[in-house]
């Protein structure tokens, strides 16, 4: 993949400064084409951390691995979108499409090398520019150089075209993602050189609405509707050989009014290239918030695309007024602060969102106070939520971890009180198998689909929402502590697994651990094997099932050396990544290496995080071992590359591994926290012993507290396969 690889302003005023350092461009190491192919579904294109816009290339092809409406095996263009996917498995938005042509043209989708059915366009990936905040490519039908660049919640484009009378843009307000299904779309001139308009759609984000101001730097000699519907807009130009339009676009989900305001306030008095050397700078801020030394370039690479790729999301869902609209359909005021989507909860709870309470603490606060709002609006805490609407996709109750999480770490800006009451709201709610749970104790299999998969997550809800009770010292903390052990209803000792119960107690007879059908089975993208281990909260019980600590070993070692196969119809490709049957792919199993260290051995956590670095990540297009699941798998390399990872939620501590780097800096609240690899070779890979701030740390894991305050944690490494604790 080509690069630019521009300076960052932060490096040249330092260089103008005369420093003899200047700091180092981060956005450089970022390769955003890493996981655009395979099943990764990252998003490729222009957009700025966190923001509500990602402008970039929608191909014709809608399958499974296009849910970003990109894949690298592919290079149709059908034009250049306003929102996007990144990492998902399902597939939504790509609202407001561009499209620059020329000549007259068939106006649809078109078919794969057939320029008669559509308006689509081959792009020359050779010439492909992608970098934070930018991306380009020529589309070589039209002979026209496309780039775009991208604001917090709008888009610049900027077209090359040769010289032609029939040159034009293409508003195409028909297509979008996937599920999408439109449902109310209309676009006015207003000016010669403005058009507004709006798009309502319904697909995995029900009840979707856009609101749109576009403006082109030079009058266009036609604006209009195409089609019986008219739902497809030609604007014409006329242009000589390597003229340049370009085209500034805002976003909103409340209103015309809050789409011009978002306009006005971001990108009318801004041109293509201050932007983009602002967004990038943006970038710069936020990818050197973890500085890395020591490290191979390929470490480099998928470090930092790794940052890159988590902060696409949770996306800006406000206007800048913070005006917003809310799960109740209806536009809510909330000034001074921002609301955000795309809570892809069920994988970012586990580390990604963690993550964040340490490098972005004063965001933080909002990400968790929207959630709570959204309980407010629609009566739980969120577990898909997805432009205004939540989705559902997933099992259990994710949105209430990751507040408890949030509540328990003392995220200011968050009232512990209003939280709590959204907690157990949600934890009583009938909703999902909620109401069986109260009933049975359990959810019966032939009363709920993905029974198991959905109380294991209850239950892991259930402790971290025992966390916050505990804190505020509420009576039904002794409830949901019992409660948290709900998953022991499932565990049969005969099978040595979590086994399917009907609503008479009767257990699954068919039951196979292999055995990962999506066709009536109580487990959800995974089997037997994986949900076995499905109790980052409640280790302990476990291993009282196995009879003790030796036998829990030396099933989990089996977990390892199982045979690698999948076994029922219609298997989710999801399930990817196998080492035996630990499925690196999928996030169920992202934790369980950190067992080996609970356990007392964690030399062979090391063993097996070495492995997993070094085969389910790397620098190609395929470099993800599954979905980047809106960045949990890259939160995962993050914190397995710095030597923490936190296995129980909302507990406050941090398990810890092994560092993959000499030395870590981590921005935090009250200065630096830093990690310390000391005398690491490839013969010297195990921790001998760990030093926090130079004492001794003679246990298995770090606090929140210990890290926010700033400090040294010191690894000093060997050849002994040894516990230092």
């Amino acid at each position: 993949m080509k690069k630019i690889k521009l300076l960052s302003l932060f490096a040249a005023v330092a260089m103008l400064a005369g420093c003899a350092t200047p700091e180092r461009d981060y956005t450089t190491l970022v390769n955003p084409k890493i996981g655009s192919g395979g099943h990764g579904h990252v998003f490729v294109g222009a957009n700025a951390p966190f923001g509500m816009t990602q402008v970039g290339p929608t191909s014709i092809t809608q399958e499974w691995d296009w849910c970003s409406g990109y894949h690298d095996s592919e290079n149709s263009v059908i034009g250049f979108s306003h929102t996007h996917l990144s990492g998902t498995g399902c597939g939504d938005l790509f609202d407001v499409t561009l499209m620059p042509v020329v000549g007259e043209v068939e106006y649809g989708r078109g078919r794969l090398g057939d320029y008669t059915t559509g308006f689509w366009s081959e792009a020359d990936r050779t010439k492909e520019i992608v970098e934070p905040g930018y991306y380009s490519v020529p589309l070589t039908r039209y002979n026209i150089l496309a780039e775009m660049t991208a604001t917090e919640r709008g888009g610049l484009h900027r077209y090359t075209f040769p010289a032609s009378d029939q040159a034009a843009i293409i508003l195409d307000l028909v297509h979008g993602g996937c599920f999408d299904r439109p449902e109310d779309l209309y676009a006015e001139a207003v000016s010669d050189t403005r058009v507004v308009g709006r798009r309502h759609s319904w697909g995995w984000s029900n009840n979707q609405k856009v609101y749109f101001v576009i403006e082109f730097s030079k009058p266009f000699e036609k604006f209009e509707p195409i089609g019986e519907y008219g739902f497809y807009y030609r604007i014409d130009f006329k242009t000589e050989e390597g003229e340049q339009i370009g085209v500034k676009v805002a976003l909103s989900s409340t209103s015309p009014e809050g789409a011009e305001l978002n306009f006005n306030t971001e990108v009318k008095d801004k041109d293509f290239n201050t932007v983009r050397t602002e967004t990038l700078a943006k970038w710069q801020n936020e990818l050197r918030k973890i500085r890395i030394y020591g490290a191979t370039e390929e470490q480099e690479e998928i470090f930092y695309t790794g940052i890159y790729h988590m902060y696409v999301a949770p996306s800006l869902f406000s206007d800048v007024d913070g005006t917003y609209r809310g799960a109740d359909n209806q536009v809510h005021e909330n000034p001074g602060h921002d609301t955000y989507t795309t809570f892809s909860l069920w994988d970012t709870y586990r580390a990604k969102l963690p993550l964040m309470t340490i490098t972005h603490p004063e965001r933080m606060d909002d990400v968790v106070n929207t959630m709570i709002n959204i309980c407010d609006e629609q009566g739980f805490l969120p577990i898909w939520h997805l432009w205004g609407w939540d989705n559902g996709c997933m099992v259990g109750s994710p949105g209430i971890i990751a507040v408890s999480d949030a509540v328990t770490k003392g995220i200011e800006g968050i009232d512990a009180e209003r939280a709590w009451e959204a907690i157990y709201k949600s934890a009583m709610h009938d909703i999902r198998g909620g109401k069986y749970r109260k009933q049975y104790g359990y959810m019966p299999n032939d009363l709920q689909g993905e029974s198991i998969a959905h109380d294991m997550e209850f239950a892991i809800a259930d402790a971290a929402a025992y966390e916050v009770a505990k804190m505020l010292g509420k009576e039904e903390a002794e409830y949901l502590e019992k409660r948290s052990h709900s998953w022991l209803n499932y565990f049969d000792p005969t099978v040595g697994y979590p086994r399917g119960k009907s609503s008479t107690g009767q257990w699954r007879e068919d039951f196979n651990p292999y055995n990962a059908s999506r066709i009536a089975n109580e487990y959800c993208e995974g089997n037997a094997w994986q949900y076995l281990w499905l109790v980052p909260q409640d280790l302990d019980k476990l291993v009282e099932c196995f009879g003790g600590v030796e036998q829990t070993l030396e099933k989990l070692d089996g977990l390892f050396t199982a045979d690698t196969k999948m076994e029922g119809e219609d298997v989710t490709p999801d399930i990817s990544g196998l080492i035996g049957q630990y499925v690196h792919g999928n996030e169920p199993s992202h934790h369980i290496i950190y067992f080996y260290t609970m356990l007392g051995e964690p030399w062979k956590a090391a063993d097996r995080l070495y492995e997993v670095m070094d085969t389910m990540y790397s620098t190609e297009v395929d470099g993800l071992s599954g979905n980047e699941d809106v960045g949990q798998m890259s939160a995962w390399y993050i914190m397995t590359t710095l030597g923490f990872y936190p296995v129980e939620p909302a507990a406050g501590k941090y398990v810890l591994g092994v560092p993959m780097v000499d030395r870590a800096e981590i921005d935090v609240q009250c200065g630096e926290f830093v990690v310390v690899r000391n005398g690491y070779t490839p013969e010297n890979r195990y921790v001998q012993s760990v030093e926090l701030n130079g004492e001794p740390l003679n246990r298995c894991y770090i606090t929140h507290e210990e890290i926010i305050a700033g400090g040294i944690l010191t690894f000093n490494m060997g050849s002994e396969k040894s516990c230092w604790y």
